[in-house]
């Protein structure tokens, strides 16, 4: 088994701690994030890392007992690279000094300028014409002595001490988050960081590709998989996957809740069963899940309801495929890291995300996960190597709930057969217009709501619908697609006059936060 190069990312507790890992992904860089708390010197020999990453952090380490990380990381001879949070707690815990308040607090855009002395980590940096960098602060602590060994290489107006290094021991520091698009220039700093530590770039899709097929063989041997698959891309990647490792020991079952878009059903099947000749158990159990939702209006009862007749229908038609040993599950790495609680403390539910995640202890199977070291963005380039289609590979996001959150009240079947056209005419328009790429996600939303119209001589009494498009890297955050009036009113049209039922159309145009890109 190949080993590659890994970087360890240390994690304090950042909100945008993945965004370090993506950024070092896309350098090719293999790197895992494990909680702080997690990493104690037996777990450094044996993840036995090339360069560590400290991130940032909500704490404050002038506070006693906040977080820290281990002793043996400093002396593990290997660069390391402090954020934020990060870099505070090298000083502290390297002889420096922090400290809270006296007006140095830094939230939101700032400027850093270099001093006389240079440094490899800042090579591309400082090259316009004004000689300084657009960078993202957000700290209330700040540093007020550097450690022994440390000097000066960058300083803000609120920060003196924005970019600190001691070159000898390979040791970086920086106040500001340079994974954050708001630091234009971040992903420069990063690839200076690892060709420093020398990282090689051995983390591609082809090796990938490679190694997963022998873990897979190695884990399952001649025994059967089954693999739940919602025709979404990474479930169907996974499958892709497993086939080639074991052939038809692989059985998919498609399981068919009546919510999904216009033709997609076939489509999945299509795919396949025709093109990859896998193994496939189309469930078409669209009337047990739209009986089941009849008169239900609340969204998390809504959700709760699909999720378990989910399971329920999954386990009946696994129950027919004998010797199933396996269950394949399209997990990727942002679940694996937010199974890990970094504070252990609970967090709010927003909604509840539906997902074969009650599966394994329910049926007794032993799980299968190719792609759990892998962010969405990797699992396309993967798709890619195993030769899906480029279309369905660059299909915006699905929730597994389908049209029943996209139809806020009750479901009924006039509403989706109303919905499935509409949503049809809108991505036909964002396709014809050139601009499916450029949005992350795009649909219409079915309002509980009938409104008054004139069509002809005649007046309506009609639903009216939102349009949602958005732009966003990771479903986190999003912002609404600007499109042209133009486009708008020839899309309102086309829908008003193409799908009876519907006598007015909107467009969203709320953020996440504080809207979330579903409506339930």
């Amino acid at each position: 088994m190949t080993q590659h190069q890994r970087l360890l990312i240390i994690d304090f507790g950042s909100q945008v701690t993945q965004l370090i890992a993506r950024r070092l992904r896309e350098l090719n860089v293999y790197c895992e994030i494990h909680p702080y708390q997690n990493v104690t010197e037996a777990f450094l020999n044996e993840f036995d890392p090339q360069a560590i990453i400290f991130s940032g952090g909500p704490d404050s380490v002038t506070r006693p007992g906040s977080p820290r990380p281990p002793t043996a990381a400093f002396e593990a001879g290997v660069p390391i690279l402090g954020i934020c949070y990060g870099q505070q707690v090298m000083m502290q815990e390297l002889g420096g000094l922090v400290e809270s308040g006296h007006g140095t607090a830094e939230f939101g855009r700032a400027f850093v300028t270099p001093t006389e002395e240079r440094l490899p980590l800042l090579d591309g940096w400082f090259a316009n014409p004004d000689h300084r960098e657009q960078v993202w602060m957000s700290h209330g602590d700040h540093v007020s002595k550097i450690a022994p060994g440390f000097q000066v290489f960058g300083t803000s107006p609120g920060a003196p001490f924005a970019i600190t290094a001691d070159p000898d021991r390979r040791f970086y520091a920086v106040q500001f988050h340079p994974e954050v698009h708001h630091t234009p220039n971040g992903a420069k700093l990063y690839e200076n960081f690892v060709r420093a530590a020398g990282f090689t770039g051995d983390w591609t899709m082809s090796s990938y590709r490679e190694e997963a097929i022998r873990k897979i063989r190695e884990q399952v041997g001649d025994k059967k998989v089954i693999c739940g698959l919602s025709g979404g891309v990474d479930s169907s990647v996974a499958a892709v996957l497993i086939h080639e490792a074991i052939g038809d020991n692989l059985t998919c079952v498609f399981v068919d809740h009546g919510l999904l878009r216009q033709n997609e059903a076939e489509e999945v099947v299509t795919m396949f069963r025709d093109h990859y000749n896998i193994p496939l158990i189309h469930a078409d159990e669209s009337e047990l899940f739209l009986t089941a939702l009849e008169g239900v209006t609340d969204p998390e009862i809504k959700r709760k309801t699909i999720g378990k007749l989910f399971i329920d229908v999954f386990q009946k038609y696994a129950n027919e495929i004998d010797g199933a040993e396996f269950l394949a599950q399209g997990t990727l790495y942002p679940d694996v890291i937010e199974s890990v609680s970094f504070s252990g403390g609970p967090s709010v539910t927003i909604k509840s995300h539906h997902n074969v995640g009650g599966l394994p202890e329910k049926m007794g199977l032993k799980l299968v996960e190719p792609l759990r070291e892998l962010f969405k963005d990797e699992v396309r380039a993967l798709g890619r190597e195993l030769g899906l289609p480029e279309k369905f590979i660059r299909r915006h996001p699905f929730p597994g709930p389908g049209l029943a959150i996209r139809s806020p009240g009750e479901v009924t079947r006039e509403k989706l057969d109303i919905l499935r056209k509409a949503d049809a005419v809108y991505i036909d328009q964002i396709r014809k217009h050139g601009l499916y790429d450029e949005i992350w996600q795009a649909f219409v939303a079915i309002l509980p709501v009938k409104t008054v119209g004139v069509m002809g001589d005649g007046r309506t009494y009609d639903y009216a619908c939102a349009l949602r498009a958005v732009t966003s890297v990771d479903g986190m955050t999003a912002d609404y697609y600007p499109f042209s009036h133009d486009f708008l009113g020839e899309t309102a049209t086309r829908i008003i006059n193409e799908v009876k039922g519907i006598n007015r159309v909107t467009y969203d145009i709320t953020s996440k936060p504080p809207g979330t890109i579903e409506w339930e």
